[in-house]
Parts: C-alpha cells; sequence; structure tokens
C-alpha cells in the first residue's frame, strides 16, 4: 500500500531520515518507535507530502504522493493541533470534516455517541478548539482523522496528554478499525500501547531503520531492552 523508495530528508546537512526500501502492506498496523529526534514525524510528514523530500519518493497505492491527490480519498492522519482549526467549535470541525467525506449531521453525531468514552465534554457547546486543553485538542483532531473510516489512517503520538480511560478507549478503537481492514502507521513513545495494537514494529533510530520486527509476545520486553540505559 505504501511504498519508500530511496527516500531520504537531510535539514542543513544533517539527514533526519534515510530509508532505502521500505513496504507497508495491506491492513497492517505498523508501529513506529524511536527516541526524540529519530525521524518518526519526518517519515509521517513525507508519507502526507506536507515536506519535500531530499531524495527518494514515497508512493500510496502505487502513486507517488508528492504528484497527485488520490491518496487523500482514503487516508485520514492527524499529527499535531496544526491540523485543526482553531476558530471552530470541535461540532463545526466534525461536521466540516464530515461533510468532506459524504457524511450528513446524523452521521457525525451517531460516531460521535460511539465515541463519547473517549470525548466527554460536550461538544456541542460554543467553545472553540483554539480554547481547549492540549488533550482535548488531540481527541478532536484524532476523532476526525477516524470517523469516516479511512482505508489508510496515520497518527503522531495519539496518546501523548489522554488520560488512562481516554487511552484505554483509544487502543480499543484502533484495534477495532484493524480488524476491519484499515492499514494504520501510528507512532508512539508508548511501548506497552505500540506493541500491543502494532502487528508490526519499526524502529528508527537518527533517521535510520535499526529494526523492523513482527509484533508477538516478546515484542514488548524486545523494545524494552533495547530503550533501557545500562
Amino acid at each position: 500500500m505504501i511504498e519508500f523508495n530511496n527516500l531520504k530528508k537531510v535539514y542543513g546537512g544533517k539527514s533526519a531520515l534515510s530509508v532505502d526500501r521500505l513496504t507497508v502492506r495491506p491492513n497492517e498496523c505498523i508501529g513506529l518507535v524511536g527516541n526524540n529526534g529519530a525521524g518518526k514525524t519526518t517519515m509521517l510528514s513525507l508519507i502526507l507530502d506536507l515536506i519535500k523530500a531530499t531524495d527518494g519518493y514515497v508512493t500510496s497505492m502505487g502513486n507517488k504522493v508528492n504528484e497527485n491527490d488520490d491518496w487523500k480519498e482514503y487516508t485520514g492522519s492527524y499529527l499535531n493541533e496544526g491540523f485543526l482549526i482553531p476558530f471552530l467549535t470541535p461540532m463545526e470541525y466534525f461536521e466540516f470534516i464530515g461533510s468532506l467525506h459524504g457524511m450528513n449531521k446524523e452521521d457525525v453525531v451517531t460516531f460521535l455517541n460511539e465515541a463519547s468514552g473517549f470525548f466527554s465534554e460536550d461538544i456541542t457547546v460554543k467553545k472553540y478548539i483554539r480554547d481547549l486543553s492540549a488533550g482535548n485538542k488531540n481527541k478532536v483532531g484524532i476523532m476526525a482523522a477516524m470517523m469516516w473510516k479511512p482505508g489508510l489512517l496515520i497518527l503522531d503520538e495519539p496518546f501523548s496528554n489522554l488520560d488512562p480511560t481516554s487511552q484505554s478507549w483509544l487502543k480499543n478503537r484502533l484495534k477495532k478499525l484493524n480488524n476491519e481492514r484499515v492499514t494504520m502507521i501510528i507512532s508512539s513513545h508508548d511501548l506497552n500501547h505500540i506493541s500491543e495494537i502494532s502487528s508490526r514494529i519499526l524502529l528508527l533510530e537518527n533517521g535510520i531503520l535499526i529494526k523492523d520486527i513482527s509484533s508477538g509476545e516478546g515484542t514488548l520486553k524486545e523494545l524494552e531492552r533495547y530503550f533501557s540505559v545500562s
């Protein structure tokens, strides 16, 4: 579904990402892990054509993402609050995003009712997104990315700033979406959550792919050993 071909991104003479070959297959749930500065957000940004590659390219469903917009029709994503529209209320934002994907107001309300365990605030109140807490901004962005059940879902640190109940809801929801054949690429510093939901783990260090492993019973311990400080 997603392929990297001799992909490189350099900032100020320093390599931020260098991946010769990488394929994300349909229905995989990819967990992207690594310390700060490892290249995770750079990788996601290149997949979404938010930044220009220094060399190489990314394809989605066989098409270069920097040469057409077809991939946007099946890709839901949330990397940071820059994806939001701060002067809208959450409900206005959900309705706007929903309208782009053929959802009417009733569809949006149905989804929000199903997601009540994740977003506990009354989203119908006249409170702008810019005035929400960091955690609730993340919730709005994540919900908008997944509510129309895209074929490909890309999230950057989705568990960040979430309370334990919301983390549990999100983890179960992502598992459900993957069971419904949604392909996912999710970066996270939470090794426990990412090991539990992922079918495959990619570990980046200094922009280089260090590990590419299938997730199983021993994955969490393997990652904990790698990141442990001796």
